[in-house]
């Protein structure tokens, strides 16, 4: 989406983190319900109604909870699907109208090959998509918040990659983060990455999972099986 280009990691996931505490505050008081946002995975965190950015006191508490811009958050409290005034995570996140789009979109992309019309295509989603990007076809990216990926240029990502930025962990809990994938990086086949901060020029073997094990790997690593696990067999006399 338009208003998220040309902004850093830390302003977007701002913007975004702001927009789901306004949709909070709103659905919280339609359904009666008290919802929380923590910095962390765990914890009861802080009540979303005194962060709400259309008072005073709550644009700047707002200000200081998200000085500094944390990569990554957790939103509680939503109840679990059999209570009768539970909130949908997914509708927490965004409308009807927009999650519809990005399901289409996703889909669509799932099939296109590696070619700029798709970085186009992306962009157009709301993926940051570096110069020089090759994404190639059966890449999955996450649907949730497509703006929270960042995929740096000349960055060559396989087939079968799966790359999420949100995680969904039952009785009205989820968490969400960034995803920064650097310059000249190549993701092998079948990796799968969460929210992390890939440095420039890093390379994963295929198959290889990044998250939730990893939050950063460093500039010029080589992540996966080194050597690779084969077993020799066993020569019999």
């Amino acid at each position: 989406m338009k208003k998220y280009r040309n902004k850093t990691p830390e302003e977007v996931m701002k913007m975004v983190t702001t927009e789901i505490i306004e949709r909070a505050i709103k659905l919280g008081k339609k359904q009666n319900r008290t919802i929380f946002i923590s910095k962390t995975s765990g914890g009861k965190g802080t009540d979303v109604n005194t962060l709400n950015p259309r008072t005073q006191e709550g644009r700047e508490n707002l200000e200081k909870f998200l000085t500094p811009v944390r990569r990554h958050y957790t939103f509680s409290g939503l109840g679990d699907a059999e209570e009768k005034n539970s909130i949908n995570w997914r509708k927490l996140n965004l409308p009807f109208c927009r999650r519809a789009l990005l399901l289409f979109q996703v889909a669509v992309s799932f099939f296109l090959k590696g070619t700029p019309a798709k970085n186009k295509f992306l962009r157009w989603m709301g993926v940051h998509v570096g110069k020089g990007a090759e994404i190639m076809q059966l890449v999955w990216l996450d649907h949730f918040r497509p703006e929270l990926i960042f995929i740096g240029d000349n960055t060559l990502m396989g087939a079968f990659t799966r790359v999420t930025v949100h995680a969904y962990e039952g009785a009205g809990k989820f968490r969400y983060g960034l995803v920064e994938i650097g310059n000249n990086c190549k993701i092998g086949a079948g990796t799968g990455i969460g929210p992390i901060q890939l440095e420039n020029n890093v390379r994963t073997l295929p198959g290889t999972t990044l998250s939730p094990y990893l939050a950063k790997v460093k500039e010029g690593s080589v992540v996966g099986w080194n050597p690779p696990p084969v077993k020799t067999p066993v020569k019999k006399d």
